[in-house]
């Protein structure tokens, strides 16, 4: 059981910064346009939007976004207001702020050999997880649409066009201007590159004496582009909550499968109470496959961002080939890779993808090459490191599912996705290279989820009716020991041993959820005791191969003066 003295607050996080790295976030709250002199936007939620739309009009308030999804609406509202607002029963009222992260490397240096002399055409991810030999099977993402919720996207050829040159679903909707356009855009880079790694196709077009070289996971498959993030790589909960509104809307017409979410924010509550997080659950319901970066505020523990701390959606951690990509010896676990548990006890991230130097488009003009000139190559492409490209590799894999087994739930998806996946194991002692929390089932490969007949093994005893409801609310078997080590409950010690072809025992019963009581709260002490204590890890300084085997108070609140973080500008060197 989870031990506190606390049950309204929220833990204290200490956050890891490289020597290279400096972040400096200045939090400003507004909505992507300018508040109105005295006024802050705050998001509104109640019984539904008419109601809601007309107590905030009583109250004097300016309604600028409508979010059905979650029954709210984004006002402008004076301090008065917003008390008048906070008082009327049956209302939430929650701060709509805006986080625009500056980072910077804090120096420059030439980017290593390997970077500089690898072909911008060699994309190696695809093969790394086992997208390449689904792609030689014809099995390319075709048929099935993905919405990419970032900064916009670019109109490059290898974006508009599938693999054999036809055009193909690239619209994009705005969610900041609250507009569709043909012509989608992206002034920052970040949407571009994420786009690009999910769905980029040939490096060739009509040069048949060469095979094919695919750059994205999915090739085939349309993409929508869902334009929440401004040019400096900002956004707002507002935006961010319209942008899926949207997509829900309009996933039949446009035939929207999965949701790729390349971006984080800190926890500022449990998981059910986060208006964002009630969206994507929201989205999930629908039947849409919602991919969420971990984060990139790795290594320690319990740093999982929203909305990857929710517990239905599938959270990617990131690894590195260690720029070898034909030699996996040396490949590794990112520093920056968030890592579990949730505030909750749930074990996140569910899978690690390539996320380190990962090749992908990106328009000379976009603010991160401005930023960072050194990593861009021939007008077109960019390394980037980072979960938000992890994650888009784990969206093309599961397109890439979904056009095999169209008929596939998302947590269908999530439980074959996860079956699929080689855990980091050492092969001298085979135990874990890394902890659970760490890894989760290990790294994706598209091929073997393809080939997976599992099922009913993620997301059991979880209840998103019941959840978005307030009915009940729920724990993972994550817990901490007075020493500072984390385990799971009801899981024994062997279960951490990989045996019987490096299978996880029990069909993942590590995911299992248990409906929250209060007996499933954290100890006031949430920072890692020295040594990373993970119970069962194994770790070992030697290399590893990916195995082939394989409810709530009602007074809860936010706390005073929030300012969410939500960005994607989350700048890390290069691993």
């Amino acid at each position: 059981m989870f031990q506190s003295n606390r049950s309204t607050s929220m833990p204290r996080r200490t956050a890891v910064w490289s020597a290279a790295l400096v972040l400096a976030a200045f939090f400003l709250p507004q909505t992507g346009h300018e508040s109105r002199r005295g006024t802050e936007s705050v998001i509104v939620q109640g019984s539904g939007v008419e109601s809601v739309r007309a107590a905030v009009e009583s109250a004097g308030g300016a309604v600028t976004h409508e979010l059905a999804i979650i029954r709210a609406i984004v006002a402008e509202v004076t301090a008065a207001q917003r008390d008048r607002l906070e008082n009327t029963p049956g209302l939430r009222v929650y701060e709509n702020s805006t986080a625009r992260a500056a980072a910077y490397l804090s120096f420059r240096p030439r980017p290593p050999a390997p970077f500089v002399n690898r072909s911008p055409y060699d994309t190696q991810y695809p093969a790394l997880v086992g997208a390449a030999r689904l792609h030689d099977e014809g099995v390319t993402g075709a048929g099935v649409t993905i919405a990419v919720l970032d900064s916009g996207t670019w109109g490059h050829r290898s974006l508009s066009l599938d693999s054999q040159g036809r055009f193909r679903t690239i619209g994009g909707y705005d969610a900041i201007s609250d507009a569709w356009t043909w012509i989608p855009r992206d002034d920052f880079g970040h949407g571009t590159h994420v786009t690009s790694i999910i769905s980029s196709s040939a490096a060739y077009f009509g040069d048949d004496s060469r095979r094919r070289a695919y750059n994205g996971m999915a090739p085939d498959a349309d993409v929508i582009s869902v334009r929440a993030f401004d040019a400096e790589g900002a956004g707002t909960y507002g935006d961010v909550i319209r942008g899926l509104d949207w997509i829900v809307t309009n996933k039949d017409s446009y035939g929207i499968r999965v949701v790729n979410l390349s971006f984080s924010a800190p926890p500022q509550s449990f998981y059910w109470d986060d208006p964002l997080n009630q969206a994507v659950m929201a989205a999930w319901q629908t039947g849409l496959v919602l991919v969420a970066s971990a984060g990139n505020t790795g290594p320690d523990a319990m740093t999982i961002g929203v909305p990857g701390n929710v517990p239905y959606v599938i959270t990617v951690g990131a690894m590195s080939d260690g720029v070898t990509p034909r030699k996996h010896g040396d490949d590794f676990l990112t520093t920056f890779s968030s890592a579990g548990p949730t505030y909750e006890g749930f074990v996140k991230p569910e899978l690690v993808a390539p996320g380190g130097h990962l090749l992908g488009l990106m328009e000379k003009n976009d603010a991160l090459v401005r930023e960072y000139p050194e990593f861009h190559f021939d007008d077109d492409f960019f390394i980037m490191s980072g979960t938000s490209q992890a994650a888009a590799v784990v969206s093309g894999a599961a397109a890439l599912l979904l056009q095999a087994e169209p008929w596939l739930t998302p947590d269908e998806v999530k439980c074959r996705l996860m079956d699929g996946a080689r855990p980091a194991v050492n092969p001298r002692t085979e135990r874990f290279a890394y902890s659970v929390f760490q890894q989760g089932a290990g790294m994706v490969d598209a091929y073997e989820a393809v080939a997976s007949g599992a099922s009913a093994c993620a997301n059991r005893g979880l209840d998103v009716a019941s959840d978005l409801a307030g009915v009940r609310h729920f724990g993972g078997r994550a817990n901490r020991d007075s020493d500072g080590t984390y385990y799971l409950r009801g899981v024994e010690g062997d279960a951490f041993v990989w045996s019987d072809g490096y299978a996880w025992s029990s069909a993942f019963v590590w995911s299992d959820a248990f409906v929250w009581s209060d007996a499933f709260v954290w100890s006031d002490a949430f920072v890692w005791s020295d040594g990373h204590g993970w119970y069962g890890e194994g770790v070992d300084t030697d290399a590893f191969v990916w195995s082939d085997a394989f409810v709530w108070s009602d007074a809860f609140v936010w706390s005073d003066g929030l300012a969410t973080p939500m960005s994607v500008d989350s700048w890390v060197g290069q691993q």
